[in-house]
Formats: structure tokens, C-alpha cells, sequence
């Protein structure tokens, strides 16, 4: 072929290198087209898989196995078994094969019977259930079939009634590059001996399919008469047809034609029903029934021994040093070389990209190496496997793109042939200009820069990013050793200058802090270095880095600052919750034990936030007045801190000096909030919440009033409920505000509870979750009897509290 003689280099026209390459790009496509039908492939031998798992109760890998031995008896392919089994789901075993194919149209669905238009069918009657049927038929035949002619027959019963499919032709690609006719169904005998031979011409879709490794679909008569050599007479017979590659490993051996006698073109179903066809056919049609009667079995023996001797030189190279792959050329039908492919590789074989070992292992040197082609190595690797001379190159150049970015690299190669492989050595040498580049890049990013002292020859060498440390002119050159004391802070000379000396006098590594002065003002420095020395361990060279830590060090004082900043803050915080928490304990003695009270029993309960650092403002009072009637108080200034106890000591004192002068409840509230009212801007808007009542022991009612509290709870005959509330908003709100009192008799076993929020409020919790919480909890401790200690064991219970609790329990004793 003339294509052939451009490969040998003995015709003119393009490079053989170039042709090479496109050759690969061309598989490269084809192969990504094929990765549609690979998925497909793999999602039916899955759901075969699990339908015998599901019916014979056998694991995934048993299953596996079982479709493999049902496979080979049949003689038949995976992927035929795989739909063999799905067709039996749901409709019984599936119908025999018999000797030859089957003649009888896959019965379709009516819904799929009836077009909705003129070539066209419903898409959803289409798939997948009569395409899944259709497969599984399919399947079943090619168990029987013996030759091509077989799978044509077969191909034009199961697709002539769903896909208007009325003839089939199947051929086979030659090493020649033509296409011999192998499977006819439909077509008469006079149309196939026209087209029994098809040479390698332009203009044939069939050998156009083969090329690309895609399919060709031609759905245009008119305009695809123009472009193509149509089959048929006359080709009207056949208004649309399609032809399909054999999906395989390439070259592509063999190609399917669909010739139909609907118009149009083929939708997205037909296309994949058909290329599924295709693939399932693809184990008969791509190697043949009759393959190990002619010869192949011996091939096999021969690729068998191959693959023992692959193994064997890795094993070799894997104990060898040094970058090393073994190639094997892969050659046209014309026996050319086209590329090569590496089977073998050493662990030290590294590529510009970086992959290592057998990373490179099965990849082909054109596709990985595009630029190798038409150099002098690409020609050695050729003179090589020719002659068996070995090949040593001069160093060449080879550049990569890699990431965007291109890069040269710089090669000493040495080809050898091993039987019908090369064996492959290569040195780099271009290692120090690429380490140079990313030196630099790490002495800009890490503010150092590197420093060499020649003290033989009295020469000092500074990188660029010294100067940039230094802040100084390059053109003014490095700062020799005897002028660097000029440039230190006073201080730091004799320390510096002794580990210098150190240094270039006994060989001694240093890593030395030292601060500059510089236009910019002054810098802290670090000096890291090491000397080398000769026989006799006299230094004779010393290299190192200057390293700017100046903004490390502005980071380590500010945070110096910060620390110090917050343990004075820390410091004044426990000050002043010590002194508030000894205010508050003097202002608010919680007592041990229960009180007694105008003959009632009070308990008595106040926890302290357990985080924070402030101590709160809830207080509680509870005193007898001059009438002998009690007064219970239960409040709750906002904030923390000495502000707020300083309030609370206000509010509990006032309190108490009106109510013990006869004032009426509501009168005392509406005087606190004037009070608050008018010291807002003293403290700083100051507010509080309260609950207040005065109870009578020779009726036993108890009036009380609010201020924007949380309503008390009373537990009476073991049911928990809250009162009803009074008007009266919290203190400190508002100059003119109203409150009102109410009043409730208090039976023989009641419990009333005056709290703070403290005891019911969780983050994100909404209030009433925490109020029902609380009646519930109440009522049951009443229940088990721990009525003596309500208020201690509640508040107890709320461990981990983010607020002050403060709990008073009011109890009316039974008369017994």
C-alpha cells in the first residue's frame, strides 16, 4: 500500500513518525468512545450476577464463576450468558436454541408495535423492557450460531420488526486493509459477489468505521449518495443504514452494517440498542468459532511464553540500578513499526512527569513521549531492533508540557535489543537547572537566601535572595566578611563574630541570631552554616543562609503583647469575681439547712454560674415582718460582674426597708423602677426581673406581684401548674410603669417555687420546654418523697449551668 512505503521510508509523502502519531490519536478517540459500552457491559454482568445470587443463594465471586462455566459450555461469550439469565427473570426459562437461528421475530409489545409517527416510535415504549427482551433473544441465538452468516440471520430476525432492520452484512478487515464479506442476511447472492471484496478505497463508510473506530451512520440518502459508495440496487432499497465497529482491543477486525428500510435518522435509542448488538455479538465476530482450529492455539503458546520471559527481565530489574524499561515494538499489518510499548520498567526509571517504576508499565512511548517522534533516538530505537547494533546517542534535548508549563530535560540514552525488544538505559543531566529554578523559588518563599564562602581564595558568593535579606544594592556586590561588624547592632558583634570564627577556624556549624541595621530600619537575622574541610580537617569552603526572621520576630512580640495583655485582663477578672463573690456571699448567706417561716417551711437554693468568670445578680430574700407575716423575694439583675451585685445589693436593701415599713406590695415595685429608672446612666441602663409575695399565716393568702418574672409554680395535690400572672413589666424598663398584685390561698401540703431563669432556660431552647421541664421534674421528686429538699435537689440537677440559679420553695405544712 502507498501508505505502506511511507512507513518504510522508501516513498515520499508525510513522516512515518507523523502517520505513527496519528494512528494513535486516532485509537485514543475510539477507545473513549468505547468506554460507554464498557459501563453498559459492566452494569448487565452485575445485574446477572445478582439475579443468581438471588435465585441459587451463592455469594458475588460464585456467581461470577457460575456465569463463566454456563459461558464456556455454551461456547458462548459473558456477556451472552449475562443476558441469557436476565431474559428468565419474571417469564420463565427463556426458549432453547436451536441448531440454527431462529427465524421468528422477537415479539414486541403493541405499544411498541404502533408508531406515533411516520419512522418514529414512543421513546418510553421503546426502552428498556422489549431492548432488554430483544438482548436476552439475541443472546440466546448466538449460543447456537456457528459463523457469521448465523449472527447476520440472527441480527435481521430479533431487529427486522422493532428497528425496520431488512438486511445485515458483516465483514472483516484483512491485513491487506481490505474487507471480505463474511455474514450476509437479506442481501441476494448477485449483491454479495458485487460486494464480496471491498479494496482499501476512500469513500466506504464499512472501511471509514474500521479507521475511526466509530460508527458511521448514514441517515440521508441524497447527501450521503455525494460522500459514499451506497450498497444496494438500486441503494434507494435502503434509505437510512449504519455501520459499527466491533468494540475490541485495536485494530478494529471486523464491522456490522444495519441497512433499513426506514428514512430518517436513527434516535438515541436505536443508536444504543444497536451498538449493544454490536457489542454482544462481538466475541463471535472478533475471533471467530473456528480460531483455535486454525492456528491460534499455537499463538496463544507463543504469547504465553512472552509473557513468562516479560516477567522474568522484571525480575531482573527489579534488582538492577539505574532507569531502565524493556520496549516492545508494536508493528502495522504491513509489519512496520508504529510505536512501541513498555512491558517491563526498573524502580529507579523515572520520566519527566514523575511516574516511577511500574507506573510505566503498558504505556505506549508515542501516546506518553509525543516528541520522541523523528528524533535521532526515535531512529536508533529502529537501527537498533534492525541490525541489533547498540545505540548510544549524544545528549538530546526533550521537552514536555507538564501542567501548563513546558520543560526540558536533558538525555544520555543507550538502546540494546533483547530478541525482538530493546532494552533501554537513560542518564539525565539537566537536574541542577531544574533544582536551580526551584532553590530560588524556595529561598523568595522562605526570605532566605544562600551564601558561600571559598577560603582558599578568599571569595564569598551571595544569591540573589541575600541581597534582598540585606537589604542592599546587588551592584555593590556581597558584604565581605572583615565589613559585616559595620552593619551589625553593636550588641550583637562579639556573639556573632565568635561563632564565625568558629566557623571559618575550627569547622564548627552555626545557627546564630543576629540584627542588622538597614535604611529601612533594623532587621533580625539567622546565620545557619556548616564548612567543609580537606585531609588534614582545615576548613577550605563554608556555605549557608542568611534568613530574614523579622516579621517572625514582629510576631512573636506582638503575641508576647497579647499574652501579657490577657493575663492582665485574667488577673483583673479573678479580682474582681473574688470580691463580688465575697459581696455576694456576705449580701446573700444561703443557709444549710431549711427555714422556718410564719409557720412555713422555706428551702432555700443558690448555684453560681459554672463557667464565666463574673459572678451574677440573682439574689432571694425571705424575712418575717413586724405583723409576723413573711416576705419572700426572688429577683434577677441583668448582667454580671460588680455592676450587677452592686444592683442587687440596692434592690434587696430598698426592698426590704419599704416592705417592713407597711408599704403595699405594688408600691414597693413601682418605686424600685423609678429608682432604676433614674440611676440608668450611673448604672449604665441597669434592669431587673422580680417576684415578690407576702404571706399571711392566720388566713394563709399569699399576695404577690411581678415584674417581669417567670410565673412561681405550685404543686398542690401532686399536679404542677403556674399562676396566673399580674400585670407589671421588669424594673429599670420603662419611667411609667403599672403593677398589679394577686392573691392565692395556700393549702396544708402546697409547694410554691419563686426562681430564676436559670433553673429552666437552655440555648435554643424555647422557654416553655424549660417551664414544662421544671413542673414535671417537681412534681415527681414530690412523689418520692423528697419534699424536705425541693429547692437544693432542683437546682442541683441542673449541672453544667451557663446562669446563676436561685430557688426558693415555699411549703405549707400538713395540719397534722
Amino acid at each position: 500500500m502507498e501508505g505502506d512505503s511511507t512507513l518504510s521510508g522508501t516513498g515520499g509523502g508525510t513522516a512515518p513518525e507523523v502517520l505513527a502519531l496519528a494512528k494513535v490519536v486516532t485509537r485514543l478517540r475510539a477507545e473513549l468512545a468505547d468506554l460507554e459500552g464498557v459501563t453498559s457491559m459492566a452494569a448487565v454482568v452485575e445485574r446477572a450476577k445478582g439475579v443468581l445470587m438471588a435465585q441459587a443463594g451463592v455469594s458475588a465471586d460464585a456467581a461470577y464463576r457460575l456465569l463463566l462455566d454456563r459461558a464456556e459450555r455454551r461456547r458462548g461469550t459473558l456477556l451472552e450468558e449475562c443476558w441469557i439469565v436476565l431474559s428468565r427473570i419474571g417469564s420463565g426459562p427463556a426458549p432453547p436454541a436451536s441448531q440454527g437461528v431462529s427465524a421468528e421475530p422477537l415479539a414486541r409489545p403493541p405499544s411498541e408495535a404502533s408508531p406515533s409517527s411516520k419512522g418514529q416510535y414512543v421513546l418510553g415504549d421503546r426502552w428498556p423492557g422489549a431492548s432488554k427482551a430483544l438482548l436476552a433473544r439475541l443472546a440466546e441465538g448466538l449460543a447456537g450460531a456457528r459463523n457469521a452468516d448465523d449472527v447476520a440471520e440472527l441480527l435481521k430476525a430479533v431487529l427486522g420488526e422493532s428497528e425496520d432492520v431488512d438486511a445485515v452484512m458483516i465483514y472483516r478487515l484483512t491485513a491487506t486493509g481490505s474487507l471480505e464479506l463474511t455474514g450476509r442476511a437479506g442481501v441476494d447472492a448477485a449483491l454479495a459477489e458485487q460486494w464480496s471484496h471491498i479494496p482499501p478505497v476512500s469513500g466506504v463508510a464499512a472501511l471509514e468505521a474500521t479507521t475511526t473506530r466509530e460508527g458511521v451512520w448514514l441517515e440521508d440518502l441524497e447527501a450521503d449518495a455525494v460522500e459514499y459508495l451506497l450498497i444496494g440496487d438500486p441503494p434507494e432499497r435502503w434509505p437510512s443504514r449504519a455501520w459499527l465497529p466491533v468494540p475490541g482491543s485495536p485494530p478494529t477486525t471486523a464491522v456490522v452494517g444495519f441497512l433499513r428500510t426506514r428514512d430518517g435518522p436513527f434516535d438515541p435509542h436505536a443508536r444504543t440498542l444497536l451498538r449493544r448488538v454490536v457489542r454482544l455479538c462481538g466475541g463471535i465476530l472478533r475471533e471467530g468459532r473456528e480460531r483455535y482450529a486454525s492456528g491460534a492455539l499455537h499463538e496463544d503458546t507463543e504469547n504465553t511464553k512472552d509473557t513468562e520471559d516479560t516477567e522474568a527481565v522484571q525480575r531482573i530489574f527489579d534488582v538492577m540500578p539505574g532507569p531502565m524499561v524493556l520496549l516492545t515494538p508494536l508493528r502495522s499489518d504491513a509489519g512496520e513499526v508504529e510505536d512501541y510499548r513498555i512491558d517491563a520498567a526498573a524502580p529507579e526509571s523515572v520520566d519527566v512527569a514523575g511516574r516511577q517504576g511500574r507506573e510505566l508499565v503498558g504505556r505506549r512511548v508515542l501516546e506518553t513521549y509525543p516528541t520522541v517522534a523523528g528524533t535521532a533516538l526515535w531512529d536508533g530505537y529502529r537501527e537498533t531492533l534492525a541490525t541489533g547494533t547498540v545505540y548510544e546517542g549524544e545528549p538530546f534535548t526533550y521537552e514536555e508540557v507538564a501542567a501548563g508549563v513546558p520543560q526540558q530535560s536533558v538525555y544520555s540514552v543507550r538502546v540494546s535489543r533483547l530478541g525482538e525488544r530493546l532494552v533501554v538505559a537513560w542518564i539525565r543531566h539537566d537536574t541542577s537547572e531544574r533544582e536551580a529554578r526551584r532553590l530560588a523559588e524556595l529561598q523568595r518563599l522562605g526570605n532566605l537566601g544562600w551564601v558561600g564562602w571559598n577560603l582558599v581564595a578568599d571569595t564569598i558568593t551571595w544569591s540573589d535572595q541575600v541581597y534582598a535579606v540585606f537589604d542592599r544594592d546587588p551592584a555593590l556586590g556581597p558584604i565581605r566578611m572583615e565589613e559585616l561588624p559595620g552593619h551589625l547592632v553593636t550588641d550583637d558583634v562579639p556573639r556573632l563574630g565568635s561563632a564565625i570564627q568558629r566557623l571559618l577556624d575550627e569547622g564548627q556549624a552555626v545557627d546564630e541570631p543576629f540584627r542588622v541595621t538597614t535604611a529601612k530600619g533594623v532587621r533580625h537575622l539567622r546565620l545557619v552554616a556548616e564548612a567543609q574541610t580537606d585531609v588534614d580537617g582545615a576548613p577550605v569552603e563554608a556555605h549557608g543562609f542568611f534568613q530574614d526572621l523579622s516579621a517572625l520576630r514582629d510576631a512573636e512580640l506582638a503575641l508576647v503583647e497579647s499574652e501579657r495583655a490577657i493575663l492582665v485582663q485574667r488577673g483583673m477578672l479573678k479580682t474582681e469575681r473574688a470580691l463580688g463573690a465575697r459581696l455576694q456571699d456576705a449580701l446573700l448567706p444561703v443557709p444549710e439547712q431549711s427555714l422556718e417561716l410564719a409557720g412555713l417551711c422555706v428551702d432555700v437554693a443558690y448555684v453560681p454560674a459554672d463557667i464565666g468568670m463574673n459572678v451574677g445578680g440573682d439574689w432571694y430574700s425571705a424575712i418575717e415582718l413586724p405583723d409576723k407575716s413573711a416576705l419572700f423575694v426572688v429577683g434577677d439583675v441583668a448582667g454580671h460582674g460588680l455592676p450587677a451585685v452592686g444592683t442587687m445589693a440596692q434592690l434587696r436593701f430598698y426592698t426590704k426597708g419599704m416592705t417592713v415599713t407597711g408599704s403595699a406590695l405594688p408600691d414597693v415595685l413601682g418605686r424600685l423602677n423609678t429608682l432604676l429608672v433614674h440611676t440608668a446612666t450611673e448604672r449604665e441602663g441597669a434592669t431587673a426581673t422580680m417576684v415578690m409575695g407576702r404571706y399571711q399565716p392566720w388566713d394563709r393568702c399569699l399576695t404577690w406581684v411581678r415584674a417581669g418574672h417567670l410565673p412561681p409554680l405550685l404543686i398542690r395535690g401532686g399536679a404542677a401548674g403556674f399562676l396566673e400572672q399580674p400585670e407589671g413589666c421588669l424594673l429599670g424598663a420603662a419611667f411609667h410603669s403599672t403593677y398589679e398584685q394577686e392573691m392565692i390561698d395556700l393549702l396544708p401540703g402546697d409547694h410554691l417555687l419563686f426562681y430564676t431563669d436559670g433553673l429552666v432556660e437552655d440555648p435554643g431552647e424555647d422557654i416553655e420546654v424549660g417551664l414544662g421541664r421544671l413542673a414535671e421534674t417537681a412534681g415527681q421528686l414530690l412523689g418520692k418523697g423528697r419534699g424536705d429538699t425541693l429547692a437544693r435537689t432542683l437546682a442541683g440537677l441542673r449541672a453544667g449551668n451557663r446562669d446563676d440559679i436561685c430557688v426558693l420553695d415555699i411549703h405549707v405544712p400538713d395540719d397534722s
